[in-house]
């Protein structure tokens, strides 16, 4: 019987995204069919403690559990976040990722079958690890095939339990956790768009590459490279200060027209560190190509560094692929006075947009 009362109960999630130097949070509500934006907003861990909450060669958080949910309880509060459901994305540094087939069998004998072939991929022993899978291909395909692929995702103990007390902390109840990536896919990926296309995600400490077909993620690659480091070596390359350096950063990026002193274009600068970046995109779909047959005709940009003045076109015109930058508020009903702030903010908020989706069951 169809629940008419519970349908037009308004729903509440709240989306965490714990960043190297932000974290983010946004409110979405659900009422019918619609998605609302109710509230976001963020916090710069400078503010707080002078130093970033993570790094990436320790894979957890640098600030202890008390000081990361102080900060998060800081932002919930300043935006008038109401909800106190709420989902939180893992970095997928912190997350190893693989996939491997297997023969057909039947449901009850998946688990352990997984559990066996993730000891030949994990480096790392599966007492101190989470693990999750999904199966790739549809019914159809696996009848065909007579195998069918796993995603195998696995995230280390220590950042579940450190993860699990910061909601606590806070004052959350946990409605879950996932790999950052899903929350992309979620946020800026359709409902019924299969085409392959590739998400690059270019944080401040980090940048992954993921490959999604069928609207489900194939595979995804994490690698240390970020925004830190395009500022770091303007800041080198130009002998100028790191703020001066995030500065021309924002404002010139790879435009043909941007720069500095005796005439040096800030392209040139930054180009090298650019198409090291173009390179993991390149490899990681010519891999997929090879192994699936599809052509991945679609790139989208996501982080805060994918509104570099001119990347995208740079990007475009480097792989000749169809680039987008990121606008995940574009799906959520918003006032429209907002329009041009959100599409700005958009690239930066994906992911915990997408964590929030997760809750309503997106």
């Amino acid at each position: 019987m169809f629940n008419l009362i519970n349908f037009l109960l308004p729903q509440r999630f709240v989306g965490i995204d714990i960043g190297t130097a932000d974290i983010k949070v946004v409110e979405i509500s659900k009422i019918g069919g619609r998605k609302k934006l109710e509230n976001y907003g963020s916090i710069s861990a400078e503010v707080l403690y002078k130093q970033p909450f993570r790094t990436f060669d320790k894979n957890t958080l640098v600030l202890s559990s008390h000081d990361v949910a102080r900060a998060v309880k800081a932002v919930l509060q300043e935006a008038k976040i109401k909800s106190k459901q709420a989902i939180f994305s893992i970095p997928d540094f912190s997350t190893f990722f693989t996939n491997f087939e297997l023969p057909q069998m039947s449901k009850e004998e998946i688990p352990q079958a997984v559990k066996y072939e993730a000891k030949q991929h994990i480096p790392f022993p599966l007492s101190e690890m989470t693990l999750d899978w999904r199966i790739l291909e549809n019914p159809e395909l696996i009848k065909q095939n007579k195998k069918m692929t796993i995603l195998l995702a696995a995230v280390p103990n220590e950042v579940i339990n450190q993860y699990t007390e910061i909601a606590k902390l806070a004052g959350l109840e946990l409605f879950g956790m996932e790999a950052e990536v899903f929350g992309l896919i979620r946020s800026l990926i359709p409902e019924g768009n299969k085409d392959p296309q590739v998400i690059v995600d270019i944080g401040a400490q980090s940048t992954t590459c993921s490959v999604v077909d069928g609207g489900s993620l194939y595979t995804s690659h994490s690698f240390d490279m970020g925004g830190n480091e395009l500022t770091n070596l303007i800041s080198e390359s130009l002998g100028i200060s790191r703020k001066e350096a995030e500065e021309v950063k924002i404002n010139q990026g790879m435009l043909e027209s941007g720069t500095f002193g005796e005439e040096k274009k800030l392209k040139e600068v930054l180009a090298p560190m650019i198409d090291n970046i173009i390179h993991e995109i390149d490899g990681i779909v010519h891999d997929f190509h090879s192994k699936k047959g599809k052509v991945v005709k679609r790139v989208i940009l996501a982080g805060g560094v994918s509104l570099l003045p001119g990347l995208k076109e740079y990007v475009a015109q480097t792989l000749q692929m169809e680039v987008e930058i990121a606008h995940p508020f574009s799906y959520l009903f918003y006032p429209p006075a907002l329009e041009e702030e959100l599409k700005e903010m958009g690239p930066a908020y994906a992911i915990a947009i997408g964590s929030a989706l997760r809750g309503l069951g997106y």
